[in-house]
């Protein structure tokens, strides 16, 4: 129980940090000042979305997220949540892609080579379908953890800076909510593929709360230290260069490399959530599937990373605020149709 539950806790955090959260793009955007309680009502948010998706998952033995969608939205907002998340999923995919062409620009290397550096790995792993990417996530995702841990502690220390939040000072609160919101539909994409593989109600229980937990703690952290150089980090494509400039250039680089294998997860869950969802109409092999895809992107990584996370994730966090509201209240719902049975 415990070892499927970390398997699926980090097929959780995989799918969430990608570019746009390691790099602090995308908590900058939501977060900032006086946001403390607003890390930890997602927290709690984050792990009780993910236990009704895995549930709901578990439940109708899914391969693919359109019956869970069905379950949580309804059957005729599903066919409009079901073009969202293709869309959603094509677009954030791409965004992971010019993340990868960002991060090898910090090297002064061409932009394209860090777009086919991705490419290529995200292609082979699905030779070996969903195992090659649980199999990969159990590997990356402990050191990516430690290793973005490690740092943020290390600065909070360095810089003196407090690990608790002002209560009397939280007036973004709400934003929770919409940063909630934007990471549920890559949940539901991707834990609605592996449905038919979880065991037990102990091991979602695991995935949901331990995910829950490390993402609010490296938020909090995150932000708190992106607060304190708030002016480097304008500068910046990648707000985590800015903190990167104050440490040696080893720490440099290998922050730089568990980056890109933040960006490299999110890309192979979200190009999961994808095609899982094209061979319920194509039956073709994944890797196929996913090469197709993934050359239909290529062209829309000129558009850029900073450019394509300021207009396309609040957009996804305001849209995405029904599903949110729909997994929050379905243990209620749920609850209020079996007492009437």
């Amino acid at each position: 129980m415990w070892k499927s539950g970390f398997k699926w806790m980090f097929l959780v955090i995989g799918t969430t940090i990608g570019a746009g959260y390691a790099s602090g793009r995308e908590l900058w955007q939501f977060f900032g000042d006086e946001s403390g309680l607003a890390i930890m009502l997602f927290a709690i948010l984050f792990s009780l979305c993910c236990y009704v998706i895995l549930k709901i998952s578990h439940e109708n033995d899914s391969t693919h997220y359109l019956p869970v969608l069905r379950i949580i939205v309804g059957e005729k907002l599903s066919y409009l949540y079901d073009g969202m998340i293709m869309i959603y999923l094509f677009t954030t995919t791409v965004i992971m892609l010019a993340g990868s062409g960002a991060t090898l620009q910090a090297f002064h290397l061409p932009n394209w080579w860090g777009v086919l550096l991705i490419v290529i790995p995200l292609v082979l792993i699905f030779v070996w379908d969903i195992k090659g990417v649980l199999s990969l996530n159990s590997i990356i995702l402990p050191l990516l953890i430690v290793g973005l841990l490690s740092l943020l502690l290390m600065f909070t220390i360095q810089q003196q800076l407090s690990f608790l939040p002002e209560l009397d000072k939280q007036r973004n609160w709400t934003a929770a909510f919409p940063f909630t919101a934007l990471n549920i539909l890559p949940l539901v994409a991707v834990l609605g593929a592996i449905g038919n593989q979880t065991k037990s109600k102990g091991e979602i229980w695991i995935a949901s709360i331990g995910s829950g937990l490390v993402l609010g703690v490296i938020s909090y952290l995150y932000n708190n230290s992106l607060i304190q150089i708030s002016d480097e980090v304008l500068l910046y494509e990648i707000p985590l260069f800015a903190i990167l400039r104050h440490y040696p250039y080893v720490m440099f680089l290998f922050i730089t490399i568990l980056l890109w294998l933040a960006i490299f997860t999110t890309a192979v869950s979200g190009t999961l959530g994808l095609i899982t969802r094209i061979r319920s109409m194509i039956k073709a092999p994944l890797w196929l599937l996913a090469a197709c895809t993934l050359t239909a992107m290529i062209p829309l990584t000129k558009i850029g990373f900073a450019t394509l996370i300021e207009y396309l994730y609040p957009l996804y966090g305001l849209l995405n605020l029904y599903v949110l509201s729909a997994l929050i209240l379905y243990p209620i719902i749920n609850r209020y149709k079996v007492g009437q049975k």
